[in-house]
């Protein structure tokens, strides 16, 4: 009878250790990707307050709500002033929510006027979708921002601020994380907060019950 042979201890050994090394390498890669998307996404939120300073330190008016946009820009003057909001243009409010989809809202005219100043990349024609003239996070979801004073769209209690950015569709571990980079780590208090859609609440993270899911889709919203 012909003898098989099987593995030995030390060669079973060698092929975990080599099994091991390889999740290891595989675990670390996915811990480097989500990392430099938190980082992608936070960024977001700070690229956003730049456009804001430099457009106001350059023409000394409100990016989407700039009275004098034509001739700081030469955009054309019906589209610049908005839709039936011509009496809200120069009044320091970006009138209109942060995830409108009306093209003359002053929070879509925000993008093309920092865009046209030459302080973000994109296209400069709003044309008629709104949704897809916004930009978009590293998630796929869009950015937006807004004033906050006299808002009624945000979930509540208020933002402490003047302006808020938000960015959509966005994992809430990385919501969780964003928070901690930006803020305070809470998702329902401070600067940076989490909420889900139609929702009437910020979500928590840091409780003994947290409202958020890791695997969820929230808004994260940053007051200024």
């Amino acid at each position: 009878m012909k003898k098989t042979s099987g593995f030995t201890l030390i060669e079973l050994a060698i092929v975990l250790v080599i099994i091991g090394l390889l999740l290891g390498g595989v675990l670390k890669g996915q811990e480097l990707i989500n990392s430099a998307k938190v980082k992608s996404l936070a960024s977001d939120f700070k690229n956003v307050q730049v456009y804001v300073y430099g457009y106001q330190d350059k023409f000394r008016a409100l990016p989407g709500d700039d009275a004098a946009v034509v001739a700081h820009l030469g955009v054309d003057a019906t589209r610049a002033a908005g839709t039936g909001a011509t009496s809200t243009v120069g009044n320091g409010v970006i009138n209109g929510a942060w995830d409108s989809n009306t093209v003359g809202d002053e929070s879509i005219l925000f993008w093309q006027h920092v865009r046209l100043a030459g302080f973000a990349p994109g296209p400069t024609i709003i044309g008629d979708d709104a949704a897809a003239f916004v930009p978009k996070n590293a998630e796929g979801g869009r950015i937006g921002i807004q004033s906050i004073p006299g808002s009624s769209n945000l979930p509540t209690p208020a933002l402490n601020g003047g302006y808020a950015i938000c960015s959509a569709g966005i994992l809430g571990k990385f919501a969780k994380q964003i928070d901690l980079t930006l803020d305070d780590g809470e998702t329902s208090t401070g600067s940076v907060r989490a909420y889900q859609t139609n929702t009437g609440a910020w979500v928590t993270s840091l409780v003994a019950e947290p409202s958020i899911s890791d695997s969820g889709l929230y808004n994260v919203c940053m007051a200024f």
